[in-house]
C-alpha cells in the first residue's frame, strides 16, 4: 500500500480521496508541518508549491490539490480565489456575493466549470493531473450535501440537479477532484 501525506487540512478533500482511492494510506498533514503556502496565480502552480513543501518537509510523498470555480461571465472569476472570494471565506459568503454579480446574468450566459489540479511529488517524477466538471450556476442554492459552491453548481451530467444534491458516489464520478485522482491513479500505475 502507498503511503501518501494529503497537503491538506480540509477534512472534505480528505473525505473524498479516502473514498475514492482506498487503496491508498492517506496520511493526514501534520500540525508541525505548518499551512502549505498557496501564493500562485494559476491551480498548477499552487498545487505544485504545496506538494514540494510538505514533501520536503515529510520526507514522504505528497498530493496536493488546487481547485476551483471557474465562471465564463465573470471572466473566470473566482478561480484561484475561490475559497477566499468573499471578504469572510466562508462557503455560504462566498456563495452569496457569486449570486450578486451574477444576478443580471440569464441561464445561457452561467457557464461554468469545476477545475482541479493535483501534484504528486516524492514518487518519481513530480507528476500533474487536471480534471474539470462543466455546468453553469443555478439561481439559488439546492440541496445540502457537498460543500463550497456545490449548492449553485448544475454540473452537465445531472441535468435540473445541483452538485449538492448528489450522493457522494455520484458526485465522485463526475467531479473535477474526481477525474484528476483517476488520471493521477492511473498515471502512477
Amino acid at each position: 500500500m502507498i503511503r501518501v501525506v494529503l497537503a491538506t487540512r480540509n477534512a472534505h478533500k480528505i473525505e473524498e480521496l479516502t473514498r475514492m482511492a482506498p487503496h491508498v494510506e492517506w496520511l493526514p498533514l501534520p500540525a508541525a508541518v505548518g499551512d502549505p503556502p498557496e501564493t500562485g496565480e494559476t491551480f498548477l502552480a499552487n498545487a505544485l508549491q504545496k506538494a514540494r513543501y510538505c514533501h520536503e518537509r515529510t520526507g514522504l510523498p505528497c498530493l496536493a490539490d488546487d481547485s476551483g470555480l471557474e465562471v465564463d461571465a465573470l471572466a473566470g472569476r473566482p478561480g484561484v480565489r475561490s475559497k477566499r472570494y468573499s471578504p469572510e471565506a466562508t462557503d455560504t459568503a462566498n456563495n452569496a456575493r457569486l449570486l450578486v454579480e451574477l444576478a443580471a446574468q440569464p441561464a445561457a450566459a452561467r457557464g461554468a466549470r469545476y477545475r482541479c489540479v493535483i501534484a504528486i511529488v516524492g514518487l518519481g517524477p513530480e507528476a500533474v493531473f487536471e480534471g474539470r466538471c462543466e455546468g453553469r450556476i443555478g439561481f439559488e442554492p439546492q440541496g445540502s450535501g457537498g460543500f463550497g459552491y456545490d449548492p449553485l453548481f448544475l454540473p452537465e451530467a445531472t441535468p435540473g440537479r445541483a452538485m449538492a444534491q448528489l450522493s457522494p458516489n455520484e458526485k465522485d464520478a463526475i467531479s473535477h477532484r474526481g477525474a484528476a485522482l483517476r488520471s493521477a491513479l492511473a498515471g502512477l500505475g
